[in-house]
Order: structure tokens, then sequence, then C-alpha cells
């Protein structure tokens, strides 16, 4: 059996919520996308990638999800990419995204940004994503300490996003067999940047009696959360063959 739960808020700082997400146990699809800061209309980017995403049937088979996940993020990208040049030469409007897809007793991530996916597996936190960004550059160069991070002052600069960087868009993929009890946190950088690692497994741990996203989102607005702040949380109880929540 898999259940999901997810969340988000503006956060105390912000006006509006550029942050979007999905909830499809009935497709075995989630996803978060967070309109990318400092950029015009994000909220809009982020409503395009996840209404395309949403739009998907529940196709059976993990690589022709895969595969309709990828063209939806693409034209969702081109779309985004052609509204930008509309509006003017120096416009861009563009979105992280992570998505999780869940077939046949194996799991599959998909991501372009800093939005992140966590696996929460016997008691232990890990994060499956690598950020598209400039402090994680600096990280993998050794010219920061992965501690350091989030404090940097160009913790929200993105290298790779829907809608901006490069011509052709290319989304990470990471998958893995799941395992009786595995969890995942979905989260855009307003979670991550406000709550460390063992705040994020507390929440984790409570499944499946209580709300994890709740939990999540209370927390990081306890901690005055200077982003929007968005969580989506997948338990599997057992290593579900079925591809249908």
């Amino acid at each position: 059996m898999i259940r999901s739960w997810a969340k988000t808020d503006p956060g105390p700082k912000r006006r509006y919520n550029e942050d979007r997400l999905l909830n499809r146990p009935d497709i075995g699809l989630w996803a978060v996308a967070d309109g990318a800061g400092g950029h015009q209309a994000g909220d809009v980017a982020a409503t395009t990638v996840i209404d395309a995403l949403g739009a998907l049937p529940g196709l059976p088979s993990a690589g022709d999800m895969l595969v309709a996940i990828r063209h939806a993020v693409t034209a969702a990208d081109a779309t985004l990419r052609q509204e930008a040049a509309r509006r003017g030469s120096d416009v861009v409007i563009a979105t992280t995204l992570v998505c999780l897809v869940i077939r046949n007793g194996y799991f599959a991530c998909l991501w372009a940004g800093d939005s992140r996916a966590y696996l929460y597996r016997g008691g232990a936190l890990s994060q499956i994503t690598q950020d598209h960004s400039l402090v994680q550059e600096l990280v993998d160069t050794g010219q920061i300490k992965l501690e350091n991070m989030e404090s940097h002052p160009h913790a929200n600069i993105i290298t790779r996003a829907i809608g901006a960087g490069e011509a052709e868009l290319v989304l990470d993929k990471v998958i893995g067999k799941l395992h009786p009890g595995d969890s995942f946190l979905l989260c855009s950088d307003g979670i991550t940047k406000t709550l460390n690692v063992a705040e994020l497994s507390a929440s984790l741990s409570v499944l499946p009696d209580l709300d994890p996203t709740t939990m999540l989102i209370s927390a990081a607005l306890a901690h005055k959360a200077t982003d929007n702040v968005t969580a989506v949380v997948i338990a599997c109880d057992q290593a579900d063959k079925s591809w249908s929540g």
C-alpha cells in the first residue's frame, strides 16, 4: 500500500506562493515545482509544468511513464521559453522540478534545479537528488564545505531549470528498488534552507500515524522561513507490486 500527503504555504515572509505540487497516488506520480526566484511569473512557470504532469494518464509501464513525463516537461519548457520571448528579450519564466514515479516495486526520480528528493529507509534519511546550483558546484570542486551550502550568499542561484538555461532541457534521473517501509520526501528549497536533516528525519519518523507534511510546514513556519515552503511525502508500507496507489 502506498500513501501520500502534500502541503504548501507561502511562508511568513512572502506575499505570493510560487510553489506548486502534484499528489497523484492514483497514477503513481508526485512532484514539486518552485518558480525560479528573481524571475517574472514564477508561479506561471510552476503551474505550467505541474498541470502538464497532472494531465498524464496512469501508464502501467515505468518506461512509458518516464517517456511521457519527459515529453510533457519538454513541451512545458518550450511553452515557457516562447512566453518569455513574447514578453521581452531579457525575460525568463522558469521553475525547478522534482518528481517521483513508483511502479512494480521500483522508484524513479527526475529533476532539474534545487528542489530535492529524500529517501527515508531504516530510520536513516538520505538525499537522492543533487542540486543543480552554484553552491553545489562549489562543493563539488572543494571551494566550500557541504555544511556551508545553505548559508552561502549565492545559495539561491540555480544552474538548471525548466524554461531557462541550455537550449536543450536535461532532466537528471535516479532509479532504485523499493524496500518495505521506504518513504520519500519531495520538497522546495524553502524547506531545506530552513530545516536541518535531523528535523526532516524527525518528521518522517511519525509515519504512518501522523501527517508528516503538516509537521514539516509547521516547523518551517516556526523557524520563520524566508521562502515558500512545500512538502510531499510518499510512504510505502511494503514493496508494492502494483502501479497504482
